[in-house]
């Protein structure tokens, strides 16, 4: 190989790189209309085989910016008592307590189903809590006594009551009513808590 088409080629490599830093980086900086071909700059230099390489990254699932990240479950985890309510979002820190609660700023965790991070979906009943103001991609955390902290991320939320989607059963799950509106999140992590 001589040496002009190792630089072209080193050159190239390096753009497509730079290109698909860019494109993970501007997540929702572009519609989603966007494709993965109009933002890799071998077609801007009008390189030659960018069509081949394209294919390779959507088939490796390589999205355009603005497409929806899908939420990864994480294991589930042993069955431990909740200890307390936290959306960092909303500014939500409540104790959790055991069984249905009456009362504004109160959250229950129904002990007929499971406990907040093990398998199946846990149910939590908050009053009070705005959850309309929640968003998809939302963070919610559940202290427990196992010191751990069971970390749910926001896949819905409903003006209307929710159900866990059915089959799911070596799923953790998690699902938040208050007044009407509804949220269901998958646990997306196990965290140490001091």
């Amino acid at each position: 190989m001589s040496r002009a088409r190792w630089t072209a080629a080193a050159l190239t490599v390096t753009l497509l790189c730079t290109g698909i830093g860019l494109l993970r980086g501007s997540a929702g900086a572009e519609p989603a209309t966007a494709s993965v071909t109009d933002a890799l700059p071998s077609r801007a230099l009008g390189l030659s085989g960018h069509r081949r390489l394209v294919r390779g990254l959507e088939h490796a699932g390589a999205r355009a910016p603005g497409a929806e990240r899908r939420t990864v479950s994480a294991p589930p985890m042993r069955a431990s008592r909740p200890l307390r309510l936290r959306i960092p979002a909303l500014g939500v820190d409540l104790p959790l307590a055991t069984g249905p609660q009456d009362g504004e700023g109160r959250a229950g965790w129904d002990t007929d189903g499971p406990a907040p991070g093990s398998a199946g979906t846990a149910v939590v009943t908050g009053h009070g809590i705005p959850l309309a103001g929640l968003r998809r991609g939302r963070v919610i955390e559940i202290p427990r006594a196992d010191h751990r902290t069971a970390v749910f991320t926001v896949e819905r939320v409903s003006p209307h009551p929710v159900a866990a989607p059915a089959g799911d059963t070596g799923i953790a799950r998690l699902r938040l009513v208050s007044g009407e509106t509804s949220v269901l999140a998958r646990l997306t992590g196990p965290r140490r808590t001091g």
